[in-house]
């Protein structure tokens, strides 16, 4: 099954978090991102999709609870420099953006800068496989998909975002 799979479930499921109001702030979100940007639609999704596997790589290197508090704390929809700094050194940062800008064509400077919008997006789609009734536990289906727990590597945010588009109606 796959992320957006993971994510259609919750929202069928009323003990988790997800609801068709989360994934759609987080698609509006997205696109006033790209339009304050002035980017295209496959820009920011490739900028998303690459940035995307970096959290991954970052939330693989916690335990599943410190990963679940990450995206329960940092998850959201407005800029937070605190999520991107919570994942990420300065450093790290820096070498992202380069590589993402170098697979994408956009300066590494406005890469970064959407950093602090693009983190908390990424978590609070995550966390919208979050336990209603306790949202610290660590069985979130949602995350566990995106950290590949089966490690066939069909992860990506990017597409996910776009079926739930598709979805909503919105695309």
């Amino acid at each position: 099954m796959g992320l957006f799979d993971q994510i259609v479930s919750a929202i069928d499921n009323p003990a988790l978090q997800a609801n068709t109001g989360q994934l759609g702030n987080i698609l509006n979100t997205v696109q006033q991102l790209s339009q304050q940007q002035g980017m295209n639609n496959s820009s920011t999704e490739a900028v998303m999709s690459l940035l995307g596997n970096h959290v991954r790589s970052a939330l693989k290197s916690q335990s599943a609870d410190q990963a679940q508090a990450l995206v329960n704390q940092y998850g959201g929809t407005n800029a937070n420099g605190a999520a991107v700094n919570a994942l990420f050194s300065g450093g790290q940062q820096q070498q992202i953006a380069q590589e993402i800008s170098q697979r994408t064509g956009l300066s590494s400077s406005v890469i970064q800068g959407l950093f602090p919008v693009i983190v908390p997006i990424v978590l609070n789609l995550l966390h919208s496989g979050s336990s209603q009734a306790n949202p610290n536990q660590g069985s979130n289906p949602v995350l566990n998909q995106f950290l590949d727990s089966d490690g066939d590597g069909d992860v990506d945010v990017a597409d996910a975002l776009r079926l739930a588009g598709n979805f909503l109606g919105q695309r």
